[in-house]
């Protein structure tokens, strides 16, 4: 196990935990470089400040929470409004649902049981763990992921709930010209296998290919020289949606497992 990525070198494309992952990488003997193909923003405007004084006065029949950082991060602003006491009041009096274990692990640090869970760390699996709940007049608190959540929320709507989507942090592009290496590293089979932890990291990095009229050498490199890598079903998703077929992914959604699994395929392959 300790040697099974010798001689592999790994990009990671995610900005969040960049120095645990390379030195998981180094572990087991392969080299990591660090390759962050999304920025992240954490919104302190006053949509977030609104949305969590709605919250607070009007609390919800059901809270919807989609990641553990977007939980920090209310829980944050909330103690920055004097309100995170109250808060915790409103969270702890309504039924929750959770999408991921990283949001599951967020509430359990602050007591908090969620009543719903995803099957499978998805929004289609938390939406499977809904279908039998009556939302016909129900009011719904929606906390986004640093993305719309348009399926989420119109499903919402469809089941006859009013809903509130609250917006902690976005998801923005890296700093200018970190794409346009990655890609390069990529075309050119610099890297062995770039490692995504979330979707944005692809989809942001796939735009870039399009814009400069390369996505299909994009895909091309991930189907013969260069492995993709993805932490959970989500991201895989935004891999396949372009046309990757080879795609490395852990059962379980684990940083940790995401590495276990690329050494047991590329030892497969020895």
């Amino acid at each position: 196990m300790a040697e099974q990525l010798q001689g592999i070198t790994v990009a990671l494309a995610g900005p969040r935990k960049a120095e645990e992952m390379a030195k998981l990488v180094q572990n087991m003997g392969g080299t990591a470089l660090h390759r962050p193909a999304q920025g992240t923003v954490f919104l302190d405007d006053q949509a977030l400040r609104e949305g969590i004084a709605a919250w607070i006065a009007h609390p919800p029949d059901l809270a919807i929470l989609t990641t553990g950082m977007g939980l920090e991060a209310l829980f944050e602003m909330a103690a920055e409004m004097e309100l995170e006491a109250r808060f915790l009041e409103v969270l702890s009096a309504s039924p929750i649902a959770a999408r991921g274990y990283k949001t599951v692990n967020a509430l359990k640090k602050r007591g908090l049981r969620p009543e719903v869970r995803d099957d499978d760390g998805s929004t289609a699996g938390l939406l499977r763990g809904l279908k039998d709940w009556d939302l016909r007049g129900k009011s719904v608190v929606l906390q986004l992921h640093g993305d719309p959540a348009p399926q989420l929320a119109a499903w919402l709507k469809e089941a006859g709930a009013s809903v509130l989507q609250v917006e902690p942090y976005r998801h923005t592009p890296p700093e200018p010209g970190a794409l346009a290496r990655l890609y390069e590293e990529i075309a050119e089979g610099r890297v062995d296998a770039v490692a995504f932890t979330s979707a944005p990291q692809f989809r942001f990095l796939a735009q870039y290919a399009r814009e400069q009229g390369k996505l299909k050498e994009l895909v091309e490199a991930f189907e013969h020289k260069v492995l993709a890598v993805s932490v959970g079903r989500i991201t895989s998703e935004s891999l396949k949606e372009e046309g990757i077929t080879r795609i490395v992914m852990p059962e379980h959604e684990r940083m940790g497992s995401m590495f276990v699994e690329l050494g047991k395929y590329i030892a497969s392959r020895r």
